[in-house]
């Protein structure tokens, strides 16, 4: 076997299911395997989805293990050249998987290799390429160095904002939402330290793969991540393990360190979790007293297909109230999309129907002029689902 694809998903049928379709796309004609490991979600995931994809390796656990032991529990199952760690929402184009093989294949020293992962509105993703966060680069980004300067090659460290985004390049740390493994560099490393539930699993693996002798890459093959939509990242609980990672990570990897370096450095994360938690305390104050500080405004939607697709977002749209604007077309007869015509300030979402328009190609146009108050949105006339970064509507 190839490559093995694993992820872990916790309560996102929806996003789950859009990121196997076009998954599933992707490993056509390759040598590769799919396993999906639900972390005891309760939204019926696993029924929803698995008359869908007959061909995935689904595994049910009793408990919520957390992201590191389920990713676990898939790789010991798994024997494949690559692993491909993948979250559930994330789309891939159509290439990514193909390319990402082939530099795997050519870079033999390679540990772990990223992509270019854009937000929904068509922008590049910070995370995509991020350095170790030793003391210092941590205490860069904490205080807001990193942002002020953030192509200083020691300031910007944190993110390696000073790298090009449109060709590969050796990074410290990869993402966890896109990762693709040697499997030879697993067996001599470990496999993830399930020590971590949730975050900073990834900076761990990464540094551990640099000191073993491996290089850790970013390729510029482009997918979206919605960032987090697994996630509550205004819950307590996500500060919680959040802040808990970085003092694990610390804990591990600089607990040489003397004493007055690492009690500073402590104490700064400790002081940045309190004020997360008084931020969220205060906002949910605010809105249990109805001072929400903005009143909701109902957002456009243009849709762009066949005419077929474009016929059930009709209706769809009717039932649900939407702002619609409708446009018949595909990569042939409208092979720049939206930036053809729309010239909009309002919140917009551009749903595509993704049997007129490749990911790849969707995300090529997105990301060539992304456009303030624009976002991505999908049509599936499959399962009658339109999906953005903030709903989903069926």
């Amino acid at each position: 076997m190839k490559l093995s694809v694993i992820i872990v998903s916790y309560n996102v049928k929806y996003y789950l299911g859009q990121c196997l379709e076009a998954l599933t796309k992707a490993i056509d004609n390759l040598d590769a395997e799919i396993f999906v490991i639900d972390n005891h979600s309760n939204d019926d995931s696993m029924e929803y989805l698995q008359e869908r994809f007959s061909h995935v390796n689904f595994i049910r656990c009793n408990h919520n293990y957390g992201f590191a032991c389920a990713n676990n529990i898939a790789i010991r199952q798994s024997d494949s050249s690559y692993v491909l760690l993948l979250n559930p929402d994330t789309i891939v184009g159509e290439k990514t998987i193909t390319d990402c093989l082939q530099f795997m294949d050519e870079h033999s020293q390679t540990g772990a290799l990223g992509v270019r992962m854009l937000n929904t509105d068509g922008t590049d993703a910070k995370e995509s390429r991020r350095g170790l966060p030793s003391p210092l680069t941590a205490f860069y980004k904490m205080s807001g160095l990193c942002a002020r300067y953030p192509y200083s090659h020691r300031f910007g460290k944190y993110y390696m904002s000073y790298l090009p985004w449109d060709s590969p390049a050796q990074i410290d740390v990869v993402s966890g939402a896109f990762c693709m493994l040697s499997r030879s560099a697993l067996d001599k490393v470990g496999l993830l330290d399930e020590d971590y539930f949730m975050y900073g699993e990834d900076i761990d693996l990464s540094y551990r793969l640099l000191k073993g002798g491996y290089q850790n890459w970013y390729f510029p093959s482009k997918i979206l991540h919605y960032k987090g939509e697994s996630t509550q990242k205004s819950s307590f609980k996500y500060v919680h393990v959040f802040y808990e990672a970085m003092l694990i990570f610390f804990s591990k990897h600089y607990a040489h360190m003397s004493l007055i370096l690492s009690l500073p450095i402590k104490l700064a994360i400790y002081f940045k979790a309190s004020l997360s938690l008084v931020s969220m305390l205060m906002d949910k104050a605010r809105k249990s007293m109805g001072f929400s500080g903005y009143h909701l405004v109902q957002s456009k939607y243009v849709f762009i297909g066949r005419e077929d697709a474009i016929d059930v977002c009709r209706k769809l749209a009717r039932a649900k109230g939407l702002d619609a604007q409708f446009v018949v077309g595909d990569e042939t007869s409208l092979p720049d999309g939206h930036l053809g015509f729309l010239q909009q300030s309002t919140k917009t979402f551009v749903v595509y129907d993704v049997d007129a328009y490749r990911f790849d190609t969707i995300f090529d146009i997105f990301s060539r002029r992304p456009m303030s108050n624009v976002y991505i949105g999908t049509f599936n006339l499959h399962s009658k689902t339109i999906i953005t970064g903030e709903e989903v509507l069926r």
